[in-house]
């Protein structure tokens, strides 16, 4: 009887090992960039390690939202791009681990500020700037002006014609959000927001939704980061990209570890990849076109110069801590989101 209990605790603890051995070759991966970079990544690094990559697709806002869900039993391993607000807010809130990669001296000081500004629990991966794009065919066709500001948005002749991402889902929308204070100051950003409300025909839950609906003509002008409007014109759409002319806030895409990973020797080691100059200057293959936080990283000719462009001195610790962030959903919700359109 004592050997036959012997044999099958040996048998069970070699089945855990076996598991264990198993999970070590797998990475769970939350991506929120677009659909094809994320395949890509995907695919790189699984052709490069032999490691399995479960790959989820969502954006920062429905992200972060999975990593609340999920905190006293985490499924996933790294969270890659999407905005950096609430990637500083999952390291404030201890979603996420504290890392210091041996390759973070490649990257640009902009990319380790963020690092730094959440306690080492993140680390900025690519920038791009906020603005808009709009198909200029609809434009011509609807007889409606060039839009090159913020305030041109707001006029009643764009009734109907605009998109933006909901900020509770988008961190591209929140980006906005928090630009428009930051530009504005908050009652006149709450001013602005509500005066372009009535010319939003849709909130979408990804904030790159609205260009591409514009590409296919369903809508004449969506609020993007203007990489993404870029994306559009690259791929053979009608889109024009704007920068806006009061100025414009911008994003620091992000890349955090997951605290209480399943796979944390394979998370370091995907976190390390992907900040390599080789990884990032692959970006432009599927037409993302993001300033990379490598300082070697190849970059496309058609990604948006940030220093031609006016931007405002975005407070990434402030409008990326939980407070603030809640605070500022919470009012948009209340203020903007219910009124008529």
């Amino acid at each position: 009887m004592r050997s036959d209990y012997f044999r099958s605790a040996a048998l069970a603890a070699f089945l855990v090992s076996g598991t264990t051995l198993a999970q070590a070759d797998s990475l769970t991966l939350y991506c929120a960039a677009d659909e094809a970079w994320c395949q890509q990544i995907k695919t790189t690094f699984e052709e490069k390690t032999g490691i399995t990559v479960d790959m989820t697709r969502k954006s920062s806002g429905e992200t972060y939202a999975q990593l609340r869900a999920e905190a006293g039993n985490p499924k996933g391993d790294v969270w890659w791009g999407g905005t950096g607000d609430p990637h500083l807010q999952a390291a404030e809130e201890g979603l996420t681990e504290e890392y210091v990669s041996p390759n973070r001296g490649e990257l640009h000081d902009w990319a380790i500020k963020q690092a730094e500004a959440a306690g080492n629990k993140t680390v900025g991966v690519y920038s791009g700037a906020l603005g808009f794009g709009y198909n200029k065919d609809l434009l011509a066709k609807n007889n409606l002006p060039e839009p090159k500001c913020w305030a041109d948005l707001t006029k009643p002749e764009y009734k109907g014609q605009i998109q933006m991402a909901n900020p509770n889902s988008s961190g591209t929308a929140y980006t906005m959000l928090a630009t428009m204070v930051q530009l504005m100051g908050e009652d006149k950003g709450f001013d602005y927001l509500k005066a372009l409300h009535a010319n939003i025909n849709q909130y979408t839950k990804s904030g790159s939704a609205p260009i591409k609906a514009a590409g296919l003509g369903e809508t004449t002008i969506g609020i993007v980061f203007m990489h993404d409007a870029v994306t559009q014109t690259a791929a053979g759409f009608p889109i024009v990209t704007v920068a806006p002319c009061e100025g414009t806030g911008y994003e620091i895409g992000s890349m955090s570890l997951i605290k209480g990973a399943r796979n944390p020797e394979a998370a370091r080691q995907f976190y390390d990849w992907a900040l390599t100059a080789d990884m990032q200057g692959k970006a432009k293959d599927v037409k993302s076109f993001q300033l990379p936080s490598n300082k070697s990283a190849a970059v496309s000719d058609l990604t948006p110069d940030l220093s031609t462009i006016k931007l405002i001195d975005y407070d990434f610790k402030k409008y990326g801590s939980s407070d603030e962030r809640k605070r500022l959903l919470s009012k948009w919700d209340t203020e903007v989101s219910t009124l008529p359109q």
